[in-house]
């Protein structure tokens, strides 16, 4: 399939767009479910909704093998203002498209048309499952669609998952056998002292003293307690205490996050922040507590499905066009839940880097990010080539 043969494209450029200036948060994803699902009954699929909500399936059949995959895009949009002043800027306040979900949405959409119009002419044989998460920024609608029975509902071998990434350049792709993304766990640390009057702090405990020891020792678990080659991260992101200029307060909360590769690493971790801070905290009279959040598991692909993606990959972009030793990235992605149950691949598609003339080359995040619609034909064309490679007609 080349470029020329996507005929609609400009109708998913006008569906990315609408998308990106139409932003809704995780499990309000009313209006961009709305529209997927019109979409793909246009294209003749079965189309189930309610999963997680608003989560969207959507079903193509060919053919009489009972094999099946699924191919995921989430819809979700983040709490961000966007910066940009592009006529598709988002239209809703404090939210924006700062991750590409409208892309992910858009050409999975892309892929669903193209299959559909072209069934007959396309060599393969069982179902695909077109699966539109809600969640999945911090919320885990990945796991309260498996929860709500998705791949009971819709069984599969294997599932896949696709994300741009800005400092990859346009055309080409990263995928990688292994830990892909990190898992994350939040934490809260609750400093407790003895208010007292700021200028008068002999009378009391300062919890604001103790906290700042915290993080600054925090910072030697990863270097000093944790084997180098085992990649962990630990950040801390805010501190909140006190209301006055001069009143020490009795409390102040640490909150930040986790990250690693491994449960035992994890655990490491966890131990080591509690003795340490206790430590911190007995050296100056404070008490404290610590809470651990976990979110996401780590996404972990598998060896053989992610041969196969590197094929395919190739077929796409070129075998000289594939990154295979990767770095895993330290973010989170709750497709890890999807894989803890099936079989599957996460890859990574360049978004753009500082060499294309920085388009696309914005992290992921930013109020100034926007998803690189050249990408658009890269991607689909991915998961159609995914489709053929992995439900390619068995003969004999």
């Amino acid at each position: 399939m080349s470029q020329q043969d996507l005929t609609f494209l400009s109708d998913i450029v006008a569906i990315r767009r609408d998308l990106h200036a139409h932003p809704e948060l995780s499990f309000n994803e009313h209006r961009t479910a709305d529209l997927v699902a019109r979409e793909l009954s246009a294209c003749g699929l079965d189309v189930h909704r309610g999963l997680a909500g608003t989560g969207v399936v959507g079903v193509l059949r060919k053919g009489s093998s009972a094999r099946a995959i699924g191919l995921r895009a989430d819809m979700d949009a983040l709490p961000v203002a966007e910066k940009n002043d592009f006529a598709h800027r988002s239209t809703h306040a404090g939210c924006m498209h700062a991750c590409g979900h409208d892309g992910h949405t858009a050409m999975l959409l892309g892929a669903a048309r193209y299959l559909s119009q072209h069934r007959d002419a396309i060599d393969f044989d069982g179902t695909v499952h077109f699966i539109f998460q809600p969640a999945e920024e911090s919320e885990g609608g990945a796991l309260v669609m498996v929860k709500d029975g998705l791949f009971d509902q819709f069984p599969m071998d294997a599932v896949f998952g696709l994300h741009n990434w800005p400092g990859i350049p346009v055309g080409e792709m990263a995928v990688m056998p292994g830990p892909v993304m990190a898992g994350t766990c939040c934490f809260e640390i609750c400093v407790r002292g003895k208010g007292c009057h700021a200028g008068m702090p002999h009378q009391g405990i300062d919890a604001v003293v103790a906290a700042s020891h915290m993080v600054l020792a925090l910072q030697t678990i990863v270097s000093r307690e944790i084997h180098p080659c085992d990649p962990a991260v630990v950040s801390v992101t805010q501190i909140h205490g006190g209301e006055a200029f001069n009143v020490i307060p009795d409390e102040v909360f640490l909150r930040g996050t986790i990250r690693s590769f491994r449960p035992e690493i994890q655990q490491r971790i966890e131990r080591s922040m509690e003795a340490l801070c206790g430590g911190v905290g007995k050296t100056f009279g404070a008490t404290l507590s610590v809470r651990f959040d976990q979110r996401y598991p780590p996404t972990i692909n598998y060896p053989d499905e992610a041969v196969i993606c590197q094929k395919v990959a190739a077929r796409v972009v070129g075998e000289d066009n594939v990154r295979t030793g990767e770095l895993p990235s330290m973010g989170a992605e709750d497709f890890a839940y999807m894989l803890r149950e099936k079989p599957g691949c996460y890859v990574w598609l360049g978004n753009g880097a500082d060499g294309d003339g920085g388009a696309g080359a914005c992290t992921l995040h930013n109020p100034h990010y926007d998803f690189n619609d050249d990408i658009l034909p890269i991607g689909i064309r991915y998961w159609v080539a995914l489709v053929e490679e992995m439900l390619q007609p068995v003969t004999g």
